[in-house]
Formats: C-alpha cells, structure tokens, sequence
C-alpha cells in the first residue's frame, strides 16, 4: 500500500477539496486507530513526499487520458471529471446548472480581480458605464466580496474577490490570472498618480487594501 494509493482513497470518498494539513491529519489520525502495518510509516509523510503524489496521481490520470482529474484550487486538491465529460455529467444535476454571466458582468468581475481591492467608482472609471447593478450581481452570486472602506469622501466600499472566484475558474490564487498589462496599469480615477503607481498589479482575497486604507474586510457572502 503506497503513499499514492491512500491519497487516491481518501480523495476519492472526500465530497470537498482537501488541504495537505486535512490530508496529513488523516494518515496521523490512521495509525493511531488501526493496526494496519503501513499506517505508521504513511503518518510521518512529509509535506512535500505528499505534494509529490499527488503530483504523481495527476499525471498518471492525464497520461491514461481518465475521464477524470485531480486538480488544486484555492480550497485544496479535488478529484474531478475533465470537462471534455460536462455536456454529460450536467444531465445527472439539473438543479445545479448555474446561469451564465453576462458579458458586462464578466467585464466587472476581470477589473476587480485584476485592480482588487478598489471602488464601484473605480470600475466605473474602466468601463465608462454605471456598474452597481452588475456589482451586486457578483455580490449575490458569491464571486465578489465587500472588502472595508476606502479613506476617500464618503467612505465608498472597496470590492474583491472571494475563494468561491478561485475555485469556480479552478485557480490557486489571482496570481495565476493570465497577464493583462494594459488592465493593470490603467490609472484608477479615484487615486492619484503616486497612489496608483505604488499599488501592486494583483492582490489575493485576504490582502490589504493598496491604493486607500480600509477597515476590515467583511467576511464572504
């Protein structure tokens, strides 16, 4: 019984994403209530020797061309089929098909991921239209969060992304958006220059405000 093959079991049955510390708490938790020999020796796996099966596990099911996939997001490692298979896989949950977004929405949601944490005034600044019927649209479908408030008049809200945007684009984090250069330099109207040049070109859900001081962040819809 290997390293590989546990892993496999236990994410198998796992109706969420699991993180290495949920996985490594799993083997530890085996040798204690079993007396299968293999257990202890699973239970000092290193982070590492476990990254590296499941690496190990991904590669075996791309290579045997699987109709599933193991694949990390930002809420861990879950198995998964391809989505060659969606068109069928949808036919067993049609309660569960999610509206599509539409192209204004999707437009709002890029200048949040890419500017985030920044103001309904900013994205409007980008796409030149009012946005507040989009961005609550996001809010509601749980893909934008409600970030603090920006040391500007008036205090306007600062929007971000959630986990749930990471994990329905199958992403680890912001950082592996693909670049858009031009989004990310574009000059917000509600910073200045100085501001807006020290702001880094992305930031994750849990980091702080760049471009105006906020207060804490609210926690996700």
């Amino acid at each position: 019984m290997t390293l590989p093959q546990v892993l496999e079991a236990l994410l198998f049955v796992s109706s969420k994403p699991l993180t290495l510390a949920e996985l490594r708490a799993a083997l530890k938790s085996a040798a204690e209530f079993t007396e299968e020999p293999h257990a202890a020796d699973l239970a000092r796996s290193r982070e590492q020797e476990l990254i590296n099966a499941l690496a190990a596990l991904a590669a075996r099911y791309r290579q045997n061309a699987q109709a599933f996939e193991l694949s990390e997001t930002a809420a861990g490692w879950q198995l998964q089929s391809s989505a060659a298979y969606a068109p069928w896989v949808r036919q067993l949950f049609p309660e569960s098909r999610p509206a599509r977004l539409s192209a204004p929405a999707l437009e709002t949601l890029a200048i949040i991921a890419y500017r985030q944490p920044l103001t309904r005034a900013d994205v409007e600044a980008v796409r030149g239209v009012d946005a507040g019927g989009v961005v609550q649209t996001l809010l509601d479908r749980g893909l934008v969060r409600i970030a603090g408030r920006a040391e500007l008049p008036g205090r306007p809200l600062l929007y971000a992304t959630t986990e749930r945007f990471l994990e329905h684009f199958g992403l680890r984090s912001v950082h592996e958006l693909p670049a858009f250069e031009e989004l990310r330099k574009t000059l917000l109207s509600q910073q200045e220059p100085s501001a807006a040049a020290a702001a880094p070109s992305m930031a994750g859900d849990a980091a702080p405000p760049s471009s105006a001081a906020a207060v804490p962040a609210a926690p996700d819809p």
